[in-house]
Protein backbone atom coordinates (compact mmCIF):
# COMPACT_ATOMS: atom_id res chain seq x y z
CA UNK A 1 0.00 0.00 0.00
CA UNK A 2 1.28 3.50 -0.78
CA UNK A 3 2.52 6.14 1.65
CA UNK A 4 -0.02 8.89 2.18
CA UNK A 5 1.51 12.22 2.44
CA UNK A 6 0.08 13.70 6.07
CA UNK A 7 -0.72 17.77 6.61
CA UNK A 8 1.11 18.97 10.02
CA UNK A 9 -1.51 19.94 12.38
CA UNK A 10 -0.94 23.46 12.93
CA UNK A 11 -4.09 25.07 13.18
CA UNK A 12 -5.55 27.09 16.25
CA UNK A 13 -8.92 27.20 17.18
CA UNK A 14 -9.18 31.21 17.00
CA UNK A 15 -7.19 30.43 13.34
CA UNK A 16 -10.05 27.76 12.27
CA UNK A 17 -12.45 30.24 13.61
CA UNK A 18 -11.16 33.33 11.57
CA UNK A 19 -10.81 31.06 8.18
CA UNK A 20 -14.84 30.11 8.69
CA UNK A 21 -15.70 33.35 9.62
CA UNK A 22 -13.29 35.41 7.30
CA UNK A 23 -14.76 33.00 4.22
CA UNK A 24 -18.16 33.70 5.00
CA UNK A 25 -17.57 37.31 5.00
CA UNK A 26 -15.46 38.18 1.82
CA UNK A 27 -16.57 41.35 -0.08
CA UNK A 28 -20.16 40.43 -0.16
CA UNK A 29 -21.55 42.16 2.90
CA UNK A 30 -19.05 45.62 2.04
CA UNK A 31 -20.44 44.95 -1.87
CA UNK A 32 -23.55 43.65 -1.99
CA UNK A 33 -26.39 45.74 0.32
CA UNK A 34 -28.07 47.48 -1.81
CA UNK A 35 -28.07 45.43 -4.58
CA UNK A 36 -29.88 42.87 -1.92
CA UNK A 37 -32.29 45.39 -0.64
CA UNK A 38 -33.41 46.05 -4.22
CA UNK A 39 -34.23 42.70 -3.81
CA UNK A 40 -36.10 42.08 -0.62
CA UNK A 41 -36.06 45.18 1.01
CA UNK A 42 -33.85 45.86 4.00
CA UNK A 43 -35.88 44.12 6.88
CA UNK A 44 -36.05 41.00 3.97
CA UNK A 45 -32.53 41.02 3.88
CA UNK A 46 -31.77 40.63 7.40
CA UNK A 47 -34.57 38.28 8.18
CA UNK A 48 -33.56 36.19 5.35
CA UNK A 49 -29.41 36.11 6.53
CA UNK A 50 -30.71 35.21 10.07
CA UNK A 51 -33.29 32.39 8.77
CA UNK A 52 -30.30 31.54 6.62
CA UNK A 53 -27.53 31.05 9.43
CA UNK A 54 -30.38 29.01 11.19
CA UNK A 55 -30.82 26.75 8.29
CA UNK A 56 -26.63 27.03 8.26
CA UNK A 57 -26.70 25.72 11.57
CA UNK A 58 -28.87 22.91 11.63
CA UNK A 59 -26.42 21.58 8.41
CA UNK A 60 -23.40 22.26 11.04
CA UNK A 61 -24.68 19.59 13.68
CA UNK A 62 -23.81 16.98 11.00
CA UNK A 63 -20.78 18.57 10.19
CA UNK A 64 -19.71 18.87 13.88
CA UNK A 65 -20.11 15.40 13.89
CA UNK A 66 -18.69 14.16 10.33
CA UNK A 67 -15.69 16.31 11.46
CA UNK A 68 -15.13 14.29 14.49
CA UNK A 69 -15.54 10.78 12.99
CA UNK A 70 -13.42 11.66 10.10
CA UNK A 71 -10.69 14.42 10.56
CA UNK A 72 -9.15 15.00 7.52
CA UNK A 73 -8.32 17.14 4.40
CA UNK A 74 -11.13 17.49 1.84
CA UNK A 75 -13.49 16.30 4.68
CA UNK A 76 -16.41 16.52 2.39
CA UNK A 77 -15.28 14.26 -0.32
CA UNK A 78 -14.06 11.95 2.40
CA UNK A 79 -17.97 12.06 4.15
CA UNK A 80 -19.45 11.54 0.60
CA UNK A 81 -16.96 8.30 -0.07
CA UNK A 82 -17.37 6.59 3.37
CA UNK A 83 -20.96 6.04 2.28
CA UNK A 84 -21.79 6.73 -0.98
CA UNK A 85 -18.86 5.21 -2.50
CA UNK A 86 -16.03 6.73 -5.41
CA UNK A 87 -19.05 8.30 -8.05
CA UNK A 88 -20.79 10.21 -5.56
CA UNK A 89 -17.62 11.25 -4.14
CA UNK A 90 -15.93 12.78 -7.36
CA UNK A 91 -19.69 15.18 -7.71
CA UNK A 92 -18.97 16.39 -4.26
CA UNK A 93 -15.14 17.33 -5.00
CA UNK A 94 -15.85 18.43 -8.37
CA UNK A 95 -18.44 20.60 -6.98
CA UNK A 96 -16.39 22.06 -3.77
CA UNK A 97 -13.07 22.75 -6.16
CA UNK A 98 -15.28 24.45 -8.61
CA UNK A 99 -16.90 26.76 -6.30
CA UNK A 100 -14.28 27.39 -3.97
CA UNK A 101 -12.13 28.46 -6.95
CA UNK A 102 -14.69 30.92 -7.92
CA UNK A 103 -15.08 32.61 -4.88
CA UNK A 104 -11.49 33.14 -4.44
CA UNK A 105 -11.50 34.61 -8.32
CA UNK A 106 -14.64 36.67 -7.45
CA UNK A 107 -13.39 37.98 -4.27
CA UNK A 108 -9.75 39.48 -6.22
CA UNK A 109 -12.04 41.23 -8.61
CA UNK A 110 -13.74 43.18 -5.67
CA UNK A 111 -9.75 44.79 -5.47
CA UNK A 112 -9.99 45.81 -8.57
CA UNK A 113 -13.88 47.13 -7.74
CA UNK A 114 -12.70 48.87 -4.57
CA UNK A 115 -8.99 51.00 -6.93
CA UNK A 116 -11.99 51.45 -9.42
CA UNK A 117 -14.31 53.52 -6.92
CA UNK A 118 -11.94 55.24 -5.09
CA UNK A 119 -8.74 56.21 -7.40
CA UNK A 120 -10.22 55.15 -10.73
CA UNK A 121 -7.18 56.35 -12.71
CA UNK A 122 -5.27 53.94 -10.89
CA UNK A 123 -7.36 50.75 -12.74
CA UNK A 124 -9.09 52.18 -16.18
CA UNK A 125 -6.39 52.44 -17.98
CA UNK A 126 -5.61 49.79 -20.89
CA UNK A 127 -8.90 49.38 -22.01
CA UNK A 128 -9.55 46.27 -23.61
CA UNK A 129 -13.01 45.46 -24.57
CA UNK A 130 -16.87 45.41 -22.95
CA UNK A 131 -18.05 41.84 -22.27
CA UNK A 132 -21.68 41.46 -20.65
CA UNK A 133 -21.67 45.12 -20.20
CA UNK A 134 -18.85 45.14 -17.91
CA UNK A 135 -15.58 47.46 -19.51
CA UNK A 136 -12.41 45.05 -19.23
CA UNK A 137 -8.80 47.34 -18.63
CA UNK A 138 -5.69 46.03 -17.97
CA UNK A 139 -5.42 47.99 -14.91
CA UNK A 140 -8.01 46.03 -13.34
CA UNK A 141 -6.80 42.48 -14.33
CA UNK A 142 -3.37 43.74 -13.12
CA UNK A 143 -4.97 44.51 -9.40
CA UNK A 144 -6.33 41.21 -9.38
CA UNK A 145 -3.97 39.42 -10.25
CA UNK A 146 -1.29 40.65 -8.14
CA UNK A 147 -3.72 40.00 -5.12
CA UNK A 148 -4.36 36.23 -5.94
CA UNK A 149 -0.52 35.81 -6.91
CA UNK A 150 0.31 37.32 -3.32
CA UNK A 151 -2.53 34.97 -1.47
CA UNK A 152 -1.18 31.50 -3.55
CA UNK A 153 2.12 32.41 -2.25
CA UNK A 154 1.30 32.72 1.29
CA UNK A 155 -0.61 29.41 1.19
CA UNK A 156 2.01 27.96 -0.21
CA UNK A 157 4.49 29.22 2.43
CA UNK A 158 2.72 27.68 5.31
CA UNK A 159 -0.65 26.85 6.82
CA UNK A 160 0.86 28.58 10.20
CA UNK A 161 1.34 32.01 8.53
CA UNK A 162 -2.49 31.55 6.31
CA UNK A 163 -4.26 30.89 9.94
CA UNK A 164 -2.44 33.67 12.02
CA UNK A 165 -2.81 36.62 8.96
CA UNK A 166 -6.05 35.17 8.64
CA UNK A 167 -7.10 35.57 12.33
CA UNK A 168 -5.34 39.38 12.43
CA UNK A 169 -7.40 39.98 9.37
CA UNK A 170 -10.78 39.21 10.93
CA UNK A 171 -10.20 41.07 13.81
CA UNK A 172 -9.06 44.51 11.85
CA UNK A 173 -12.36 43.17 10.28
CA UNK A 174 -14.73 43.49 12.89
CA UNK A 175 -13.65 46.43 14.43
CA UNK A 176 -13.87 48.43 11.49
CA UNK A 177 -17.67 47.56 10.85
CA UNK A 178 -18.59 48.18 14.36
CA UNK A 179 -16.84 51.78 13.87
CA UNK A 180 -18.60 52.33 10.71
CA UNK A 181 -22.16 50.98 12.82
CA UNK A 182 -21.53 53.56 15.25
CA UNK A 183 -20.50 56.39 13.19
CA UNK A 184 -23.89 56.04 11.24
CA UNK A 185 -25.89 55.59 15.01
CA UNK A 186 -24.31 58.86 15.86
CA UNK A 187 -24.38 60.61 13.29
CA UNK A 188 -27.08 63.46 12.72
CA UNK A 189 -28.00 62.76 8.87
CA UNK A 190 -29.31 59.53 9.51
CA UNK A 191 -32.74 57.70 10.61
CA UNK A 192 -33.84 54.91 11.08
CA UNK A 193 -37.01 55.72 8.97
CA UNK A 194 -35.14 55.44 6.19
CA UNK A 195 -35.41 51.34 6.70
CA UNK A 196 -39.23 51.87 5.84
CA UNK A 197 -40.80 50.57 4.28
CA UNK A 198 -38.97 47.18 5.33
CA UNK A 199 -40.00 44.69 2.62
CA UNK A 200 -39.26 45.05 -0.91
CA UNK A 201 -43.14 47.14 -2.15
CA UNK A 202 -44.76 45.13 -4.88
CA UNK A 203 -44.05 41.63 -3.52
CA UNK A 204 -44.86 39.98 -0.25
CA UNK A 205 -42.93 39.59 2.76
CA UNK A 206 -42.12 35.99 2.34
CA UNK A 207 -41.06 36.29 -1.25
CA UNK A 208 -38.39 38.98 0.36
CA UNK A 209 -37.32 36.96 2.77
CA UNK A 210 -36.87 33.62 0.59
CA UNK A 211 -34.48 35.14 -2.29
CA UNK A 212 -32.19 36.29 0.16
CA UNK A 213 -32.52 32.83 1.62
CA UNK A 214 -31.90 31.46 -1.32
CA UNK A 215 -28.23 32.81 -1.29
CA UNK A 216 -27.38 31.09 2.02
CA UNK A 217 -24.97 28.84 0.72
CA UNK A 218 -23.11 31.21 -1.51
CA UNK A 219 -23.22 33.77 2.01
CA UNK A 220 -22.41 31.27 4.52
CA UNK A 221 -20.07 28.94 2.50
CA UNK A 222 -17.02 30.01 4.51
CA UNK A 223 -18.12 27.63 7.70
CA UNK A 224 -18.21 24.72 5.26
CA UNK A 225 -14.09 25.33 5.00
CA UNK A 226 -13.85 24.19 8.40
CA UNK A 227 -14.33 19.91 7.79
CA UNK A 228 -11.38 20.80 4.40
CA UNK A 229 -8.77 21.76 7.18
CA UNK A 230 -9.42 19.28 10.02
CA UNK A 231 -6.44 17.14 9.45
CA UNK A 232 -4.39 20.36 10.71
CA UNK A 233 -6.26 20.87 13.69
CA UNK A 234 -3.86 21.08 16.84
CA UNK A 235 -7.08 20.67 19.03
CA UNK A 236 -9.29 17.48 19.39
CA UNK A 237 -11.85 17.92 16.20
CA UNK A 238 -14.84 17.64 18.68
CA UNK A 239 -14.29 20.97 18.96
CA UNK A 240 -15.49 22.15 15.28
CA UNK A 241 -19.29 22.58 16.04
CA UNK A 242 -18.73 25.18 18.69
CA UNK A 243 -16.32 26.49 15.45
CA UNK A 244 -18.92 26.51 13.11
CA UNK A 245 -21.89 28.43 15.65
CA UNK A 246 -19.54 31.23 16.27
CA UNK A 247 -18.21 31.54 12.92
CA UNK A 248 -22.11 31.35 11.45
CA UNK A 249 -23.37 34.25 14.47
CA UNK A 250 -20.64 36.39 14.23
CA UNK A 251 -21.38 36.37 10.15
CA UNK A 252 -24.70 37.08 10.60
CA UNK A 253 -24.65 39.55 12.96
CA UNK A 254 -21.77 41.24 10.28
CA UNK A 255 -24.13 41.00 7.52
CA UNK A 256 -26.69 42.64 9.30
CA UNK A 257 -24.77 45.55 10.74
CA UNK A 258 -23.91 45.78 6.65
CA UNK A 259 -27.44 46.48 6.04
CA UNK A 260 -28.19 48.83 8.28
CA UNK A 261 -24.90 50.82 7.49
CA UNK A 262 -25.79 51.27 4.12
CA UNK A 263 -29.64 52.00 4.94
CA UNK A 264 -29.36 54.22 7.42
CA UNK A 265 -28.24 57.55 5.67
CA UNK A 266 -30.93 57.66 3.14
CA UNK A 267 -34.31 56.14 1.96
CA UNK A 268 -33.24 52.81 0.84
CA UNK A 269 -35.46 52.46 -2.51
CA UNK A 270 -33.71 55.78 -3.33
CA UNK A 271 -30.55 54.18 -2.88
CA UNK A 272 -31.67 50.88 -4.81
CA UNK A 273 -33.13 53.37 -7.49
CA UNK A 274 -29.35 54.43 -8.41
CA UNK A 275 -27.86 51.03 -9.29
CA UNK A 276 -24.58 52.89 -8.17
CA UNK A 277 -21.90 50.65 -8.78
CA UNK A 278 -20.86 50.36 -4.78
CA UNK A 279 -24.04 52.11 -2.78
CA UNK A 280 -22.64 51.18 0.66
CA UNK A 281 -19.16 53.38 -0.26
CA UNK A 282 -21.69 56.02 -1.81
CA UNK A 283 -23.61 56.64 0.94
CA UNK A 284 -20.35 56.22 3.56
CA UNK A 285 -18.98 58.72 1.88
CA UNK A 286 -21.24 61.00 1.57
CA UNK A 287 -22.05 60.56 5.53
CA UNK A 288 -18.90 59.96 7.47
CA UNK A 289 -16.29 61.38 4.76
CA UNK A 290 -12.55 60.51 4.36
CA UNK A 291 -12.63 59.07 7.66
CA UNK A 292 -15.44 56.74 6.84
CA UNK A 293 -14.56 56.32 3.64
CA UNK A 294 -11.01 54.81 4.92
CA UNK A 295 -12.65 52.58 7.21
CA UNK A 296 -15.02 51.05 4.78
CA UNK A 297 -11.73 50.33 2.58
CA UNK A 298 -10.08 48.82 4.89
CA UNK A 299 -12.60 46.57 6.38
CA UNK A 300 -13.30 45.64 2.43
CA UNK A 301 -9.70 44.75 2.08
CA UNK A 302 -9.95 42.81 5.56
CA UNK A 303 -12.84 40.73 3.92
CA UNK A 304 -11.29 40.69 0.57
CA UNK A 305 -8.36 39.06 1.85
CA UNK A 306 -10.05 36.52 4.62
CA UNK A 307 -11.93 35.66 1.20
CA UNK A 308 -8.92 34.98 -0.76
CA UNK A 309 -7.00 33.15 2.50
CA UNK A 310 -9.45 30.97 3.35
CA UNK A 311 -10.79 29.76 -0.27
CA UNK A 312 -7.30 29.27 -1.21
CA UNK A 313 -6.82 26.99 1.53
CA UNK A 314 -10.17 25.31 1.53
CA UNK A 315 -9.85 24.81 -2.08
CA UNK A 316 -6.62 23.30 -2.24
CA UNK A 317 -7.52 20.61 0.64
CA UNK A 318 -10.62 19.57 -1.74
CA UNK A 319 -8.22 19.22 -4.28
CA UNK A 320 -5.52 17.25 -1.75
CA UNK A 321 -8.63 14.90 -1.01
CA UNK A 322 -9.16 14.03 -4.73
CA UNK A 323 -5.44 13.75 -6.04
CA UNK A 324 -5.46 10.86 -2.82
CA UNK A 325 -8.35 9.26 -4.49
CA UNK A 326 -6.88 9.93 -8.24
CA UNK A 327 -9.90 11.71 -9.12
CA UNK A 328 -7.41 14.11 -10.26
CA UNK A 329 -3.59 13.45 -10.97
CA UNK A 330 -1.80 12.18 -7.88
CA UNK A 331 0.29 15.61 -8.18
CA UNK A 332 -2.43 17.33 -6.48
CA UNK A 333 -1.57 14.97 -3.45
CA UNK A 334 1.92 15.95 -3.05
CA UNK A 335 2.83 17.89 -0.26
CA UNK A 336 5.63 20.46 -0.53
CA UNK A 337 9.09 19.68 0.94
CA UNK A 338 9.76 22.34 3.55
CA UNK A 339 6.64 23.83 3.90
CA UNK A 340 4.16 20.75 3.90
CA UNK A 341 1.75 22.82 1.76
CA UNK A 342 -0.45 21.23 -1.01
CA UNK A 343 1.53 23.61 -3.19
CA UNK A 344 0.47 22.05 -6.73
CA UNK A 345 -2.94 22.72 -5.73
CA UNK A 346 -2.62 26.46 -4.85
CA UNK A 347 -0.60 26.76 -8.16
CA UNK A 348 -3.20 25.32 -10.40
CA UNK A 349 -5.93 27.29 -8.45
CA UNK A 350 -4.24 30.37 -8.51
CA UNK A 351 -3.43 29.66 -12.93
CA UNK A 352 -7.22 29.18 -13.02
CA UNK A 353 -8.32 32.36 -11.09
CA UNK A 354 -5.88 34.19 -13.46
CA UNK A 355 -7.76 33.86 -16.18
CA UNK A 356 -11.13 34.71 -14.54
CA UNK A 357 -10.58 38.51 -14.43
CA UNK A 358 -10.06 38.88 -18.40
CA UNK A 359 -13.96 37.80 -18.37
CA UNK A 360 -15.01 41.02 -16.52
CA UNK A 361 -17.12 40.67 -13.03
CA UNK A 362 -20.22 40.28 -14.82
CA UNK A 363 -19.56 36.78 -16.58
CA UNK A 364 -17.47 35.34 -13.43
CA UNK A 365 -20.50 36.62 -11.46
CA UNK A 366 -22.82 34.39 -13.48
CA UNK A 367 -20.40 31.62 -12.63
CA UNK A 368 -20.17 32.11 -8.96
CA UNK A 369 -24.19 32.18 -8.85
CA UNK A 370 -24.43 29.03 -10.83
CA UNK A 371 -21.97 26.99 -8.03
CA UNK A 372 -23.97 27.49 -5.12
CA UNK A 373 -26.30 24.90 -6.81
CA UNK A 374 -23.28 22.76 -6.52
CA UNK A 375 -22.55 24.21 -3.06
CA UNK A 376 -26.59 23.18 -2.12
CA UNK A 377 -25.54 19.44 -3.46
CA UNK A 378 -22.70 18.84 -1.51
CA UNK A 379 -25.11 20.07 2.13
CA UNK A 380 -27.73 17.68 1.21
CA UNK A 381 -25.07 14.94 0.44
CA UNK A 382 -23.18 15.60 3.66
CA UNK A 383 -26.53 15.98 5.80
CA UNK A 384 -27.74 12.67 4.26
CA UNK A 385 -24.32 11.24 5.49
CA UNK A 386 -24.90 11.76 8.64
CA UNK A 387 -28.32 10.69 8.83
CA UNK A 388 -27.27 7.33 7.70
CA UNK A 389 -24.46 7.29 10.83
CA UNK A 390 -26.87 8.11 13.51
CA UNK A 391 -29.61 6.14 15.10
CA UNK A 392 -32.96 6.61 16.38
CA UNK A 393 -32.72 3.58 18.74
CA UNK A 394 -30.42 1.31 20.11
CA UNK A 395 -31.50 -2.64 18.97
CA UNK A 396 -30.20 -5.49 19.93
CA UNK A 397 -26.25 -5.51 20.49
CA UNK A 398 -25.62 -2.44 18.29
CA UNK A 399 -23.73 0.34 20.15
CA UNK A 400 -25.59 2.87 21.65
CA UNK A 401 -22.63 5.44 20.61
CA UNK A 402 -24.54 6.92 17.31
CA UNK A 403 -28.13 6.46 18.90
CA UNK A 404 -28.86 10.31 18.69
CA UNK A 405 -32.61 10.86 17.86
CA UNK A 406 -32.43 14.50 17.98
CA UNK A 407 -28.78 14.91 15.70
CA UNK A 408 -30.70 12.34 13.11
CA UNK A 409 -33.49 14.06 13.05
CA UNK A 410 -31.30 17.58 12.47
CA UNK A 411 -29.11 15.94 9.85
CA UNK A 412 -32.13 14.25 8.38
CA UNK A 413 -33.90 18.09 8.58
CA UNK A 414 -30.21 19.46 7.02
CA UNK A 415 -30.73 17.53 3.83
CA UNK A 416 -34.26 18.31 3.51
CA UNK A 417 -32.75 22.06 3.66
CA UNK A 418 -30.53 21.28 0.95
CA UNK A 419 -32.88 20.43 -1.12
CA UNK A 420 -34.98 22.78 -0.63
CA UNK A 421 -32.28 25.44 -1.74
CA UNK A 422 -31.66 23.35 -4.86
CA UNK A 423 -35.19 23.76 -5.58
CA UNK A 424 -34.91 27.36 -5.30
CA UNK A 425 -32.01 28.11 -7.46
CA UNK A 426 -33.21 25.45 -9.97
CA UNK A 427 -37.53 25.72 -10.29
CA UNK A 428 -38.44 28.18 -12.56
CA UNK A 429 -40.63 30.93 -11.16
CA UNK A 430 -38.94 30.35 -7.56
CA UNK A 431 -37.55 33.92 -6.06
CA UNK A 432 -34.18 32.05 -6.27
CA UNK A 433 -34.48 30.91 -9.77
CA UNK A 434 -30.58 31.52 -11.81
CA UNK A 435 -30.72 34.13 -14.29
CA UNK A 436 -30.33 32.27 -17.90
CA UNK A 437 -26.71 32.91 -17.98
CA UNK A 438 -25.86 31.29 -14.56
CA UNK A 439 -28.07 28.28 -15.70
CA UNK A 440 -26.07 28.01 -18.97
CA UNK A 441 -22.66 28.10 -16.79
CA UNK A 442 -24.38 25.31 -14.87
CA UNK A 443 -24.75 23.05 -18.14
CA UNK A 444 -21.25 24.18 -18.89
CA UNK A 445 -19.51 23.06 -15.56
CA UNK A 446 -21.94 19.47 -15.43
CA UNK A 447 -20.97 18.51 -19.17
CA UNK A 448 -17.32 19.30 -18.59
CA UNK A 449 -17.08 17.40 -15.18
CA UNK A 450 -18.91 14.18 -17.10
CA UNK A 451 -16.05 14.23 -19.28
CA UNK A 452 -13.63 14.32 -16.87
CA UNK A 453 -15.69 11.68 -14.90
CA UNK A 454 -15.64 9.04 -17.84
CA UNK A 455 -11.60 10.17 -18.30
CA UNK A 456 -10.31 9.59 -14.66
CA UNK A 457 -13.16 6.70 -14.36
CA UNK A 458 -10.67 3.82 -15.32
CA UNK A 459 -7.78 5.24 -13.04
CA UNK A 460 -9.97 5.56 -10.02
CA UNK A 461 -11.94 1.83 -10.51
CA UNK A 462 -8.77 -0.01 -10.75
CA UNK A 463 -7.53 1.13 -7.28
CA UNK A 464 -8.17 -1.57 -4.72
CA UNK A 465 -10.84 -0.72 -1.63
CA UNK A 466 -8.78 -0.82 1.29
CA UNK A 467 -5.91 1.70 -0.55
CA UNK A 468 -8.77 4.01 -1.21
CA UNK A 469 -9.97 3.86 2.24
CA UNK A 470 -6.37 4.81 3.52
CA UNK A 471 -5.94 7.18 1.09
CA UNK A 472 -8.84 9.36 1.67
CA UNK A 473 -9.78 8.39 4.89
CA UNK A 474 -6.38 7.36 6.92
CA UNK A 475 -7.63 4.18 7.78
CA UNK A 476 -9.75 1.57 6.35
CA UNK A 477 -13.70 1.76 6.24
CA UNK A 478 -15.08 -0.49 8.56
CA UNK A 479 -17.92 -0.78 6.51
CA UNK A 480 -18.73 -4.62 5.05
CA UNK A 481 -18.88 -3.51 1.58
CA UNK A 482 -18.25 -0.28 -0.22
CA UNK A 483 -21.05 1.23 -1.21
CA UNK A 484 -20.75 2.67 -4.67
CA UNK A 485 -23.02 3.61 -7.65
CA UNK A 486 -21.47 3.93 -11.18
CA UNK A 487 -22.87 6.81 -13.77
Amino acid sequence: MKEREQLKRTLKPQWVWAIAFGSAIGWGSFVQPAIWMGQGGPLGVIIGFLIGALIMLVIGVSYGFLIKELPVSGGDVAFVYAKFGRTHAFICGWALALAYICIVALNASALALLAKFLMPGLVEWGYLYSIAGWDVYFGQILVASIALIVFAYMNVRGTTLTGRTQYVFCILLLVGVALLFLGMIFNSDTSFSNLQPGFKPGISPWSSVIAIVAIAPWAYVGFASIPQVAEEFDFPPKKAFSLILFALIFAALEYSVMIMVTALPMPWQELAATNDIWGTGTVVAGTLGNAGMLILAVSLCMGVFTGLNGFYLAASRVLVAMGRAQFLPKVFAKLHSKNNTPYFGIIIACLLCLIAPWFGRSVLSWVVNMSSTGIAIVFFYCCLVAYKSFKWSSQGNQSIKKTAPVKKFMSLLGSLFGLGILALLLVPGSPGFLSMPSLVALVIWVLIGTVFYFIRKPVFQKIPRKEMDYMILGKVNDAKEEQETAL
